[in-house]
């Protein structure tokens, strides 16, 4: 095993090289903000929201996809990223329809918790008010495209830990959503397990358990937590 020594915020730290910036930062203790990060499955630097400046280099890197490297320099928290994070975190709010006083995830929200890290008191951009769909065609859950930050962990949940993949993306831009099957009603697909990963996946409100009122939706990330130790430590128990 190969380690690398580096500093982060002026605090040295080593990892191992296979490592990423933000694991290596989250073992330290060092905080950095995600959206597309959930822990378990892949990383894939959707949201931008984990950007760290790296000495010698102007470009900024995201942290869930950069490896580690030896000497490596870096700042988690300076002004620069925190004025590209708020412009991250408006854009999201500008972009969908989120209307935290009316949303099932009020209180429990991931893109609002954010929202007060950052210190974002309003939204400096246009509201683009997108027409958008709430599916309630399942038996148990319902997608509310309003409030989808394309994060794809439902995507990643579904494919890697239920091995279902029933939900891809479609589009492009600002047409860019999820869907379900070949862009069938949620209700109508053949792969869906109805496992309910995907819904503890989902940083938002975008995708609910039916009859949640507002506030009342709370995610059980210790379910996929458990999932993911016993498939990588091979604890299933097989009963024939």
């Amino acid at each position: 095993m190969v380690v690398k020594t580096l500093t982060v915020n002026e605090q040295l730290i080593s990892d191992r090289e296979e490592e990423t910036i933000l694991q290596a930062a989250q073992e330290a203790g060092i905080h950095i903000p995600t959206l597309c990060h959930l822990q378990g499955v892949g990383d894939v630097g959707a949201r931008r929201l984990c950007l760290v400046e790296i000495a010698g280099t102007n470009k900024l890197q995201p942290a869930c996809v950069t490896k580690v490297a030896e000497g490596m320099e870096m700042q988690t928290n300076s002004d620069r990223l925190q004025k590209y994070r708020r412009t991250i975190i408006e854009m999201l709010f500008a972009e969908g329809n989120h209307i935290c006083s009316v949303c099932v995830a009020n209180g429990n929200c991931e893109l609002q918790d954010l929202a007060v890290e950052i210190g974002m008191d309003r939204v400096r951009l246009h509201y683009q008010y997108p027409n958008r769909k709430v599916d309630f065609s399942h038996e148990r859950f319902g997608v509310d495209h309003n409030r989808c930050v394309l994060c794809t962990r439902c995507v990643r949940v579904c494919d890697e830990i239920e091995g279902a993949h029933t939900w891809d993306m479609a589009g492009r831009g600002t047409n860019s959503h999820v869907i379900t099957d070949l862009n069938q009603p949620w209700g109508t697909s053949d792969t869906c397990t109805s496992c309910g990963k995907c819904v503890n996946a989902c940083p938002t409100g975008a995708l609910f358990d039916k009859g949640s009122s507002i506030g009342e939706m709370k995610r059980n990330r210790a379910k996929l937590d458990f999932l993911v130790t016993a498939r990588e430590k091979h604890q299933w128990l097989f009963i024939q």
